[in-house]
């Protein structure tokens, strides 16, 4: 019982960790500058996950980890922009290349995926309490 809590909560900290990378690309979808000062447009970040053989079940369930947090290679979308400090010689601004519509789909399955895992807890939590009931 206690290796599939320990599975719900790998899922809910992977979960977690994708919707903070995905706050941050909306967040920072009109950044011109890097963390430098730099006219760098900010690069889309995306959480990848694999299985976490660590933490399984005698049945062969495998919990989950962050594999990587991997940066866009995506080139910048170019916005025409003569007045603003950051064009270039021909007058076009940088932007990171984030789609609106994607992130939020994006986060909207991340939330379902941990919502999905809290319900696994609770179930779960509910057996034992079933079983201690039974048992005593």
């Amino acid at each position: 019982m206690f290796n599939s809590f320990d599975i719900s909560t790998s899922g809910l900290v992977a979960q977690r960790m994708r919707l903070n990378a995905i706050s941050s690309n909306l967040a920072n979808m009109s950044t011109t500058r890097d963390e430098f000062g730099q006219a760098q447009p900010y690069r889309p970040r995306h959480v990848i996950f694999q299985t976490d053989t660590d933490v399984s079940t005698p049945s062969g369930g495998v919990g989950v980890k962050i594999g990587s947090v991997e940066m866009s290679t995506k080139p910048p979308l170019m916005k025409y922009q003569p007045g603003h400090p950051d064009a270039d010689t021909e007058g076009y601004v940088r932007y990171p290349n984030v789609d609106m519509t994607t992130e939020m789909v994006d986060a909207m399955q991340a939330t379902r995926a941990y919502e999905a895992n809290i319900g696994v807890i609770e179930i779960t939590k509910d057996f034992g309490q079933q079983s201690l009931r039974i048992i005593a």
